[in-house]
């Protein structure tokens, strides 16, 4: 009788969470004293009978409706399994885990930021592909240069002749059927590129948005280290490395927490004060001399790389090796310069490392920022307008071996240059230990390569595929360098603002410059005569402007026109879209700022 009577009541309980709604089922389980097997048990005995109502209750349907819902059902199967499809992607999850639990959140937000770049670079070469490169493969005639296996590392020779460079695109319309759809190149290539930095700048923009106000803004993050203790474990865990790993993350996220709490304020007496004033004087002049002394070296040698290229013969080798100096000096100033900028912030012993890392990154910025502006300089003031046949595909080449001898570097520096400072830390000096991973140098790294990627999409379209190879790389490649040669920072600290302070950078001052150097290609000069999509036009703009000459004579086009007359040609509708956009950032700043007010009240109050 107690078995009959336990089997009724089981089944009475299973029609009743089987009538309820989803969000009212998923309470009333959670909210049993069972454990999680039973629970999971009985979970699945409401969804089975749930299925039974559902089969019973589509027999009675009509066809049409039966085929509806037959169509949704399959949706959101093909949905859910492509979400778990994306998620078999995150090869990198566990690893990011590993590094934050054993390495802090400050060496973790190098690897979010890079793998966020490497997304990045897969969208935009995506694009690119798909908008230009393929059109141009089904015009494309053959490649009759030979192969040496020296271009992969100069990019002249047989890449002249590929979809790698813009002189190689056709200004034709291609149309493979006759009296069929065309394909204009022109437009294609322009209005591509354009669209492309707009998703880009609105990518940016919320992603800062949306990684300020989860780490400014979040009360979550004020709600002291008792939460962590208490209401933060995942009691689903039962695995004993993902326990384990799990309870380094929270000590390192407790001990970051502790630190900010217990960080002590330090005072110097008069004397001190004017000798770290003078320290840090010293050490900016020496940093911005330092800079100065890189730029005008890589102008003078750009200058000389450019008297190679006029006079060397397009197949002469010698010549086209002889263009790497170029790249490899400003490599090795990229490279060791940074060295030098760490060993200053050591120097001037600030106060905590974060401040240490973020005068580091500005003096590297500074740098590396210098060093791309006066590459533009020589791009688009001498080689623009040089004997060259095709000078654009000359900036091409110079952006390929840039970004191809950076990430030699690269991997040279975490493959030599951490493994031999834990060699000799470990063996010949024992006092310097195992070395800490360089935030600062290596982010600006990556800030540097991306900033080259976007100047050359316009020169080198399929260069944002070449940078997702190597940010492939270079993530695998630094992960294993971390977890061998470096040692955890000998100071933990909290770091949640600084991957909003990375993207930042990368809008300003590098994408933002980037547009300036697009728009002054685009609009001011003049394109090559005998090669490329642009070929005899007075600049790469006036493409469209005869291509609205074009939709003049059709009416259905007449709005286009409009648009474009009255919108885009119009200096007071910016006019009015910059007061607009003014007057929206002054209203969030405000409400970010009441809510900033409201989360420190609420921080006193909990600390009470």
């Amino acid at each position: 009788y107690l078995i009959f009577h336990g089997f009724y009541a089981e089944e009475k309980l299973i029609e009743n969470l089987a009538s309820m709604s989803t969000s009212e089922r998923i309470k009333e389980i959670q909210k049993m004293p069972e454990t999680m097997k039973i629970k999971r048990e009985i979970r699945n005995k409401v969804l089975k009978e749930i299925r039974k109502q559902s089969r019973h209750h589509r027999a009675q349907l009509s066809c049409c409706t039966q085929c509806l819902q037959g169509t949704a059902v399959s949706f959101r199967r093909f949905r859910n399994s492509l979400s778990e499809y994306f998620d078999l992607l995150q090869f990198w999850h566990k690893t990011l885990k590993i590094i934050g639990a054993e390495f802090g959140t400050s060496v973790l937000s190098y690897f979010i930021f890079l793998k966020w770049l490497l997304n990045f670079n897969i969208f935009s070469f995506l694009v690119n592909f798909s908008f230009i490169t393929i059109p141009q493969f089904l015009a494309a005639e053959p490649n009759n240069l030979s192969f040496t296996g020296l271009e992969l590392f100069t990019g002249a020779g047989y890449f002249q002749q590929t979809v790698l460079y813009y002189g190689f695109y056709t200004n034709a319309t291609i149309s493979k059927i006759k009296n069929g759809p065309s394909y204009n190149m022109q437009l294609a290539y322009i209005f591509t590129v354009g669209i492309y930095f707009v998703i880009c700048f609105l990518i940016l923009v919320f992603s800062m948005a949306k990684s300020f106000c989860r780490n400014f803004l979040n009360t979550q993050t004020y709600t002291g280290n008792a939460s962590k203790l208490l209401c933060t474990w995942d009691f689903n865990i039962t695995n004993q490395k993902a326990v384990k790993l799990k309870q380094k993350n929270l000590g390192t996220q407790i001990k970051e927490d502790l630190i900010e709490v217990n960080r002590e304020v330090l005072n110097f007496s008069v004397t001190e004060r004017v000798v770290h004033i003078v320290i840090h004087l010293v050490s900016w002049l020496a940093s911005l001399g330092t800079a100065v002394a890189a730029c005008a070296a890589v102008y003078f040698l750009s200058v000389n790389n450019l008297k190679l290229f006029v006079k060397g013969h397009k197949n002469d080798l010698e010549n086209q090796a002889a263009m790497l100096v170029l790249p490899i000096v400003t490599s090795l100033l990229n490279a060791f310069i940074p060295f030098f900028y760490s060993w200053l912030g050591r120097m001037e012993r600030l106060q905590t490392p974060g401040h240490q890392i973020y005068v580091t990154i500005t003096r590297n910025i500074i740098l590396k920022i210098s060093i791309v502006g006066i590459l533009c300089y020589y791009w688009l003031d001498i080689v623009a307008a040089s004997e060259s046949q095709c000078w654009e595909t000359l900036v091409g080449q110079d952006i390929y071996r840039l970004v191809l001898v950076d990430f030699i570097f690269c991997l040279l520096g975490s493959l030599f240059g951490e493994f031999l400072r834990r060699i000799i830390g470990t063996t010949v000096c024992v006092n310097l230990g195992l070395p800490e991973f360089d935030i600062g140098r290596n982010v600006l790294d990556l800030i540097y390569a991306q900033t080259l990627t976007w100047i050359g999409i316009l020169f080198s379209p399929v260069l944002p595929g070449i940078q997702t190879i190597s940010f492939s790389i270079v993530l695998f490649v630094k992960k294993v360098s971390l977890m061998t040669n470096c040692q955890p920072p000998r100071k933990v600290w909290r770091t949640a603002q600084m991957t909003t302070s990375f993207i930042f950078l990368l809008f300003f001052p590098s994408f933002l410059g980037v547009l300036c150097v697009i728009g002054v290609t685009v609009w001011r000069l003049k394109p090559s005569e005998k090669c490329g999509p642009f070929r005899g036009l007075s600049s790469m703009y006036a493409a469209v402007s005869e291509w609205i000459k074009i939709l003049e004579n059709y009416t259905a086009s007449k709005w286009v026109v409009w648009i474009y007359y009255n919108l885009i040609k119009s200096e007071l509708f910016f006019f009015i879209l910059s007061a607009v956009v003014l007057i929206v950032s002054y209203l969030y700043w405000q409400i970010i700022e009441g809510r900033r007010t409201m989360t420190k009240l609420l921080q006193k109050q909990i600390i009470h």
